[in-house]
């Protein structure tokens, strides 16, 4: 757990704040994002604000879209609260790492076979959500939250494949360099070819700790799909039950996102998700208010 800073608030309206989520410096992060305990300390869960100088009216509008999200795969969005000027939400809490915490414990790039299996569950889920025509224009490193049973991904940023109801590269502030999609940057509104570019970053970022690596860099058993996700041609990027495909080969559709049986993660990173959870269960509530 990362402790609270001065500027952190002490309560998010029924909640009391125990820690921030991630590290101070982190890059790309989405929003402000909490582990937090209801008042009467009956439950625990992960609380998110609009990122600062973010605008809390839009941020809102966009949390409203991802609440309609509930794919297996993505990190729900399970309550709803705040004023429009303090705006949040809420999920129960479980142990979980943003992928730059999960490679800061593992002290580097993680293994192929992970990088796999990571890159092959967020491609499932993204699928399912594109069969139902919503895009979610914010996938990034810092988005995807790592659990024992996978990845899920954060449903900041999801919105309907609606050009008009798309956000614009203005609202795309936040992502980490690297994940914005060269047609998106340009002024096209986020689509379906977007997030797979957005994708390969991950699964860069992932195999080398860079969303821009050099050819090279990249595992040579990775090489290939990553790059043609990061393709500059939109049309020439893979759907992505393609990417599942080349990742996972034999892998059963719809096996992967939401997986409740724990998946093989390196020693070090199960340590840091029991370290979490064992900082959270024997956090204190305030006794006083910051």
């Amino acid at each position: 757990m990362e402790r609270l800073r001065q500027d952190d608030p002490a309560r998010i309206g029924d909640l009391v704040a125990l820690a921030r989520l991630d590290a101070e410096g982190s890059r790309g992060v989405p929003e402000r994002r909490y582990l937090a305990r209801s008042v009467d300390g009956g439950h625990t869960v992960l609380a998110c604000l609009p990122p600062p100088g973010g605008d809390p009216a839009r941020w809102a509008g966009e949390v409203q879209q991802a609440a309609r999200l509930t794919q297996p795969g993505f990190w729900p969005v399970a309550q709803i609260g705040g004023t429009p000027a303090f705006p949040w939400y809420a999920s129960p809490y479980r142990p979980v790492l943003p992928l730059p915490a999960a490679l800061a414990a593992y002290g580097g790039p993680l293994p192929e076979p992970l990088v796999r299996t990571l890159g092959g569950t967020l491609a499932e889920a993204l699928a399912s959500a594109h069969v139902l025509g919503i895009v979610h224009g914010g996938v990034c490193p810092a988005g995807v939250l790592l659990t024992a049973c996978g990845p899920l991904l954060g449903c900041f940023g999801a919105t309907r494949a609606n050009p008009v109801a798309a956000a614009s590269p203005a609202q795309a502030t936040g992502l980490e360099t690297g994940c914005l999609a060269p047609e998106t940057a340009a002024g096209g509104a986020p689509d379906r070819a977007a997030d797979v570019y957005a994708l390969g970053a991950v699964l860069a970022y992932a195999a080398t700790g860079h969303t821009v690596p050099e050819r090279q860099e990249i595992p040579a058993g990775l090489r290939d799909i990553v790059t043609a996700c990061r393709s500059r041609a939109p049309e020439d990027r893979p759907e992505p039950a393609r990417v599942l495909a080349e990742l996972l080969p034999g892998a059963a559709y719809g096996a992967l996102a939401g997986a409740t049986e724990p998946v093989s993660l390196p020693g070090r990173v199960v340590e840091a998700l029991s370290r979490q959870s064992a900082e959270v269960l024997a956090a204190a509530l305030p006794t006083q208010g910051r």
